[in-house]
C-alpha cells in the first residue's frame, strides 16, 4: 500500500514538530470558525463545520487531521465557544455529541483513504470524503438513539436525511479545495 503525501505537506515541505503543531492548531481553528458560519437550508440550517473537517482531513492527512479534531474537542471541553452556535462543554453531552466525537474519526478516515487507498486526485478525494461523511452518521445517530431512545424513523427524518445533500456538496467542495492546493504546490 503506497502512502501519498498530504497536500499541506506538499506546500510546507520542511518536516518539523513546529510545522506539524502549526498545522494541527490551524486545522482546529479553521473548524472552530467554520462551525460558526451558518448556511440557510431547508428544513435545517447547516454550518460549514463538516466542510472544514473534510478539508483538514484531506489536506493534513490521517494523523494530523485527527489530532486537529481532537484538539478542537479539547478546546470545547475547556469551555471555549468553538462548537456550532458558540457552544462549548455542554455540547459534548447534548444531542449532537455523537457527531462531535465522530469528527475525529471523520478527519482520520478522509486522510487515511486519500493517502493510502483512493489517491489524491479529485475522484479519489471525493470518494474518500464520501466514505468519511457516511461513517460520521454511525456515532452521530447512535448517540441520540442510545441516550434518548430516538427511533429509526425519527433518526432518518430529523438527524440524517436533511443533511445528505449538503454533505455531498461539502465533500465535493473540500475535494476541489484540496485539488487546488495540490496544483498550487506543484507550481
Amino acid at each position: 500500500m503506497t502512502q501519498r503525501t498530504p497536500m499541506a505537506m506538499s506546500l510546507w515541505s520542511n518536516p518539523s514538530l513546529l510545522r506539524d503543531g502549526a498545522l494541527i492548531v490551524g486545522g482546529s481553528l479553521l473548524v472552530a470558525i467554520a462551525a460558526q458560519i451558518s448556511v440557510p437550508m431547508f428544513p435545517v440550517p447547516m454550518t460549514l463545520q463538516t466542510l472544514a473537517i473534510l478539508f483538514v482531513g484531506l489536506s493534513l492527512g490521517a494523523w494530523r487531521g485527527a489530532a486537529a479534531l481532537a484538539l478542537y474537542l479539547a478546546e470545547g471541553a475547556m469551555g471555549l465557544p468553538v462548537f456550532a452556535n458558540g457552544m462549548s462543554t455542554a455540547a459534548l453531552f447534548g444531542p449532537t455529541a455523537g457527531f462531535l466525537f465522530g469528527f475525529v474519526m471523520m478527519a482520520f478516515v478522509a486522510g487515511f483513504l486519500s493517502e493510502r487507498v483512493f489517491g489524491q486526485k479529485l475522484p479519489g478525494l471525493v470518494l474518500s470524503g464520501l466514505i468519511a461523511a457516511a461513517l460520521l452518521y454511525i456515532p452521530g445517530l447512535a448517540w441520540p438513539a442510545i441516550v434518548s431512545g430516538t427511533s429509526g424513523a425519527d433518526l432518518w427524518a430529523y438527524w440524517m436525511s436533511p443533511f445528505l445533500v449538503g454533505d455531498a456538496v461539502k465533500v465535493v467542495l473540500a475535494a476541489l479545495l484540496v485539488t487546488g492546493g495540490f496544483k498550487l504546490a506543484r507550481r
